[in-house]
């Protein structure tokens, strides 16, 4: 989902061709870790009731709505956004299914395992933990080289078949989902605020030291 973000160019640094075979399992067990990390820093984020990513504001909306649970939106969201690479030419990879698949599950287990807070005091730091699990898992998943999530792919997407700015492109999506959400009943707040502020940074730290040497990145 999860997450759409692509903060910085993956390294340039590469390995030979014949560690490719090597670094495989290392990268898909990174990219699983990754993904139930997202997830459950979504699940966090989301119980601490202060607003939460664009695109989970908007899950939050649709779930108001339907008898759907949050994570079912998740995948159902994800899987939709999924369709609009056709038109736009672009490759799923490993990690883009298994983000499409992954996400909403873990999500919904967090929800069913973490209760409903309403202490400010413990909400606050449950939501800065989120998000630094979240920034976490995006370098862990975006680090495998295995393919961008849904919403990723369609930020690069339009970005190569419009010539626009990623910064431009990403603001705009992000906005109308945003603006969604909210119509729809999901919760803006705190949370959504600093999760714009923080992630970026937190993303392009960690990224660099989490990317496995070699293969062929997939963004």
């Amino acid at each position: 989902m999860a997450v759409s973000l692509s903060p910085s160019p993956l390294p340039t640094r590469t390995a030979p061709v014949a560690d490719a075979p090597r670094r495989l399992p290392r990268r898909l067990s990174q990219l699983a870790v990754g993904l139930v990390l997202y997830g459950v820093s979504m699940g966090l984020v989301l119980r601490s009731s202060l607003g939460g990513n664009p695109w989970d504001v908007l899950h939050q909306g649709l779930a108001r709505h339907a008898h759907l649970s949050v994570g079912a939106w998740v995948t159902l969201v994800g899987a939709l956004v999924l369709l609009l690479w056709i038109p736009l030419r672009q490759r799923p990879g490993v990690g883009t299914v298994g983000n499409v698949l992954v996400l909403g599950v873990a999500m919904d287990a967090t929800l069913s395992v973490v209760p409903h807070l309403h202490a400010l005091a413990v909400r606050v730091p449950l939501l800065a933990a989120g998000i630094l699990l979240n920034a976490l898992a995006t370098g862990l998943y975006i680090g495998a080289r295995l393919g961008p999530g849904p919403r990723d792919g369609l930020m690069t997407g339009l970005h190569r078949r419009t010539g626009r700015s990623v910064r431009l492109i990403r603001t705009c999506i992000e906005l109308t989902v945003l603006t969604a959400g909210i119509a729809l009943g999901g919760t803006f707040g705190l949370g959504t605020i600093a999760y714009a502020l923080a992630i970026g940074p937190l993303v392009q730290f960690l990224l660099p030291r989490l990317t496995v040497p070699g293969g062929a990145a997939r963004h």
